[in-house]
């Protein structure tokens, strides 16, 4: 389908059955997230809440909550997207199939964006207070937008063509905000909009801001999508909704998405800055409140009977869990054909993407020597970590295709199994200290600030995986109740972390008892909270290991030692995934709104039977 707007995309959804009407009035305060997270727990349809407490708009979720609905949503542009994101990545390639690129090209027409007079996203206008004012955790800080397209251009060289459309979230409401004339916009810097706001304050001039909600799904899916360099959000916005980007400008040279549901037009100020937050996030937590930009607030439009999309952010898998696997569709060949010698790189979603890569490289220097070890793949794990926004993360594991050709770097427990049967903890662990992080990532001890590491595995197994927890294992008084997450790993509870100092005695304390005993078929330790839930299944593992660690101060090892700088152990590593005390808060849901909503999946309700 083609959609003109949101409203045909529900109405399209509703037809196939992938929709329910929710007609009961609905609290924006933690009950629509709560029911949004049950009915995308279950794997249920789209919702549109009809009754939104306190406000006169309707409000649709989940419209992305399946790999299989997000594909039927572009079922007729997927296959154009996908040929179009080739060409521009090997247009020779192209050329050699005339026939299919004749075919295609006429399409791509729709990539062009669409300046117009008449704009339907200013049929009406409003004020902020009016919007749904959907709160989703308890400790929010106030209201969020969670599906926005956050529009800005280069003040240097103005008009769509040198545009940025992102997906960043607004703060609506709360903390020192004035309501209906300020919002909260938490981005980084070296986003496309951080770069236009430094333009614009080297030139101590405001930036320009709009903000759609709502239109074409594939307006909000170009807000996220990672593009060729050159290749526009607008005119990707076109070509996925079959429909080119319409827009015009308003008498303040803000620009309005035509097909856009509401449109929060306004400026950023030089050096206008107040708390934003805190706000439940995709690691699990809350980020907490930080300074970020304040954006003035001119107009809030409206198209006629407008709808409010929005998604509940969460520890993964959520609802943008689909948003990542379409675009690993889409961009599958992007990143290898950018980087000599990477076959493929995954962005853990378990784990909240940014903390945790796994990649497939090829190992192909001096074949001719017998013992292979990582050479080449360091050079890729390199290039990895200064590409976009993988250079965020954590941990890197990287693998020689060479050594396993049909390994599939998402079958998650498998490929660490690959791991951890080669790697070689004495040469294999490349760290990087003292440097950023994710913005949202509160694993080190102040913001953005935190460490690398890349484990790096070629060659032959050096080791065969234990598949359950060695007989009469002897642990320290501190450390109980081990567990296996998967072949080869120990989950181990440890008593609650208190400082470095305390868990660095702790440790040398765990490697001496640790040192005497048989533990070649294990090759990882991870000092846990919960040693029972991390090793329930893979995705708990991957959560508490990878999100609550950082490198350079929470890895330790059996038998550890330093070599010419070069930090290694002979015996299994141990990484300390702990919650600490500086750590931000883990996202629990208020058991009183839980009660609350149960009524609306009983019979004679909305929801019956989906939750």
């Amino acid at each position: 389908m083609h959609y003109r707007s949101l409203q045909e995309a529900v109405n399209d959804l509703e037809k196939h059955g992938h929709l329910i009407r929710i007609k009961e009035e609905v609290d924006p305060y933690l009950e629509m997230a709560s029911i949004h997270l049950r009915v995308h727990e279950a794997g249920g349809p789209s919702l549109l809440f009809e009754n939104v407490k306190g406000s006169p708009f309707s409000a649709v979720s989940n419209l992305f909550g399946t790999i299989d609905r997000s594909r039927f949503l572009f079922r007729k542009t997927l296959p154009i997207v996908e040929a179009l994101v080739k060409i521009k990545i090997d247009p020779v390639a192209a050329l050699k199939n005339p026939l299919n690129l004749l075919r295609i090209l006429p399409k791509a027409l729709t990539a062009l964006p669409l300046k117009s007079n008449y704009s339907p996203a200013q049929y009406g206008i409003t004020t902020i207070d009016k919007l749904p004012q959907i709160i989703h955790w308890p400790n929010d800080g106030g209201a969020f937008v969670t599906l926005p397209q956050v529009y800005t251009e280069d003040i240097e060289h103005p008009g769509a063509q040198s545009s940025n459309l992102g997906m960043y979230r607004i703060q609506l409401s709360g903390n020192e905000y004035n309501l209906n004339k300020e919002i909260g916009l938490h981005y980084q810097l070296h986003r496309g909009i951080g770069v236009h706001q430094s333009k614009s304050e080297a030139l101590n001039k405001p930036l320009k801001v709009s903000i759609f909600i709502g239109g074409p799904p594939s307006h909000s899916f170009a807000a996220v999508m990672p593009l060729p360099e050159g290749l526009s959000e607008l005119s990707f916005a076109g070509a996925l909704g079959g429909r080119r980007f319409r827009y015009t400008y308003d008498e303040n040279q803000n620009l309005i998405s035509n097909d856009a549901d509401f449109v929060i037009t306004g400026e950023v100020m030089p050096g206008a800055v107040k708390p934003e937050g805190p706000f439940g996030d995709h690691l699990g937590y809350y980020s907490l409140k930080h300074l970020f930009p304040v954006m003035k607030v001119n107009k809030v439009y409206h198209r006629k009977n407008p709808i409010w999309a929005f998604t509940v952010v969460g520890r993964p898998p959520q609802e943008d869990t689909a948003f990542g696997q379409l675009i690993h569709e889409i961009t599958g060949p992007i990143v290898p054909n950018s980087i000599p010698g990477l076959h493929d790189v995954h962005a853990v979603d378990a784990a909240g993407v940014h903390p945790l890569l796994l990649a497939v490289g090829s190992e192909r220097y001096t074949p001719y020597i017998s013992e292979r070890k990582p050479q080449e793949i360091l050079t890729i794990a390199n290039h990895i970590l200064g590409f976009g926004q993988m250079s965020l993360a954590k941990y890197l594991f990287i693998v020689a295709k060479e050594d396993n050709t049909s390994l599939n770097i998402h079958h998650v427990e498998a490929y660490f199994m690959h791991v951890f049967e080669r790697v070689d903890w004495k040469r294999d662990l490349h760290f990087q200290t003292n440097t950023s992080i994710d913005t949202l990532d509160y694993s080190g001890e102040s913001l953005n600030s935190g460490s690398k590491v890349v484990i790096a595995a070629a060659g032959a197994a050096l080791r065969k995986l234990a598949t359950a927890v060695p007989n009469q294992l002897n642990l320290p008084e501190a450390f109980k109740d081990a567990h296996m997450p998967m072949p080869g790993v120990i989950s181990i509870s440890g008593v609650p972390f208190t400082d470095y100092q305390t868990a660095s005695k702790e440790m040398e304390l765990l490697d001496k008892t640790l040192q005497v005993q048989d533990l070649s078929e294990i090759a990882l330790i991870v000092i846990c909270d919960h040693s029972g839930f991390c090793a329930k299944n893979s995705n708990n593992f991957v959560w508490t290991t990878f999100t609550k660690s950082n490198p350079s101060h929470d890895i330790y090892g059996v038998k550890s030692f330093t070599k010419y700088k070069h930090w290694g152990c002979e015996g299994p590593l141990i990484i300390d995934a702990r919650k600490k005390p500086f750590h931000a808060p883990d996202l629990i849901l208020d058991a009183a709104t839980e009660r609350k909503v149960d009524k609306l999946f009983t019979r004679g309700h909305s929801l019956f039977g989906l939750g």
